[in-house]
């Protein structure tokens, strides 16, 4: 399967509520690479390389946390970067 990248804005209750560290455990458990940080406007910023499928899947293990509520994203694919690792910036 090919590998793309996906940048996103999520927008929502993602700050304070453990969406980077969830983010991290997920990106792990499916395979994905790139990052995720909090904006100071509220939202939180991530870049997730891998898999359609797996990226999907990570977005589907953050999203059943109890405590996160995404209530709406941007997404556009961007420029693979063959990362290796997924970081908490």
């Amino acid at each position: 399967m090919a590998i793309v990248r996906k940048h996103y804005i999520f927008y929502g209750r993602v700050q304070g509520v453990g969406f980077r560290y969830r983010a991290y455990y997920a990106a792990r458990e499916n395979n994905v690479t790139g990052w995720v940080r909090n904006e100071y406007d509220g939202s939180v910023e991530m870049e997730a390389e891998g898999t359609a499928e797996d990226i999907d899947n990570m977005l589907l293990s953050i999203e059943k946390s109890r405590y996160v509520s995404i209530m709406d994203f941007e997404c556009k694919k961007i420029p693979v970067q063959n990362s290796r690792t997924f970081e908490i910036l």
